[in-house]
């Protein structure tokens, strides 16, 4: 890369930052109204809104077979997005949340890039009109650090947590996350760390998940500087184990090479109070009964607001610290 070339790209870097920071922040005007109220839900203290600060996130999507993927979604409303020529999206998420009002804990996130209506989107428009499309994440598997994390997580806002043993490391080179339940390996990602980007994110996602014989949505908004790679600039190595939550992540075959990675040294998100769900139906009561429904209610009753962690996985000493090429 000659010197003309590089200072083009930093000059247009320039203007995309310049141009984010601009942007306003997603939160809902009603969220800043709630600042400093208090609420007490199914036992659990928060001090609205219901936020996280200077929190690492590491992210990594891999194409997937879009045919497989509808296949793993709930109801008839999910639709995997299209990015062309077949494929799909697996979104991974690791959030090692260093302050909330439940304390500290690893969240771990697998999931699957979703349209919600009454058809499946065009390719690549999803990402463009997020709002128009419904466009979000079925959550797939979502393993957390503590036993208050599941409690609030699911039976509040109906995602799929369960307690297991996560770790998150950085390293000069590298991000990684590992997490195994029960003695065995579900699922290790490591990306490189991308290029220093500096990119100003302010963004609102949406979750989708299965509980009770329902579609839960719920809202996240975040604001971070983030590192990018894209296309060939993205490396990343995602195995997935014999764990029972992964197991039908291996039906869509995975591609090697991811769409792109991020990391986040400190971000900060707004959970947002407000959740919506919708009946999961099918044709027949059969097919209602045999489908993936989530979790029933029993699963959440007897939980405490333990903020106690499993222990960390198990690694070799050279997965620990190093810095291979990947």
């Amino acid at each position: 890369m000659n010197a003309a070339t590089a200072a083009l790209g930093r000059s247009l870097q320039g203007l995309l930052q310049g141009t984010l920071l601009r942007l306003p922040s997603p939160v809902p005007e009603r969220q800043a109204r709630l600042t400093g109220q208090h609420a007490l839900v199914d036992g659990i203290p928060y001090t609205m809104p219901v936020n996280s600060d200077d929190s690492p996130v590491l992210m990594a999507a891999f194409p997937i077979r879009r045919s497989a993927a509808a296949r793993l979604l709930p109801g008839t409303e999910l639709h995997p997005v299209g990015i062309g020529f077949g494929r799909g999206l697996l979104v991974v998420t690791v959030v090692n949340y260093l302050a909330t009002d439940i304390g500290t804990y690893i969240e771990y996130s697998l999931a699957i890039a979703v349209t919600h209506g009454s058809k499946p989107a065009p390719p690549l428009l999803p990402a463009l009109l997020m709002g128009t499309y419904g466009t979000g994440q079925y959550v797939v598997d979502l393993p957390v650090s503590s036993e208050i994390s599941v409690k609030g997580g699911k039976g509040i806002w109906g995602m799929p947590k369960h307690q297991a043993n996560l770790d998150f490391l950085v390293t000069p080179k590298k991000v990684s996350a590992m997490y195994a339940v029960n003695g065995m390996h579900g699922c290790t990602i490591d990306i490189k760390r991308p290029p220093h980007t500096n990119l100003p994110l302010k963004l609102a996602a949406v979750n989708y998940c299965a509980f009770r014989g329902q579609l839960m949505k719920s809202s996240i908004y975040f604001e971070a500087r983030a590192d990018v790679a894209v296309g060939r600039r993205a490396q990343a190595r995602l195995v997935l184990g014999d764990a029972p939550g992964v197991q039908a992540l291996k039906t869509l075959h995975v591609a090697r090479k991811p769409l792109f990675t991020a990391y986040m040294p400190e971000a900060h998100g707004v959970l947002d109070d407000h959740y919506e769900g919708w009946f999961l139906t099918a044709d027949t009561s059969e097919l209602a009964a045999s489908g993936h429904r989530g979790d029933g209610l029993g699963s959440v009753v007897h939980l405490t607001n333990s903020q106690q962690w499993l222990a960390p996985p198990r690694r070799h000493t050279s997965d620990r610290g190093s810095d291979v090429e990947m």
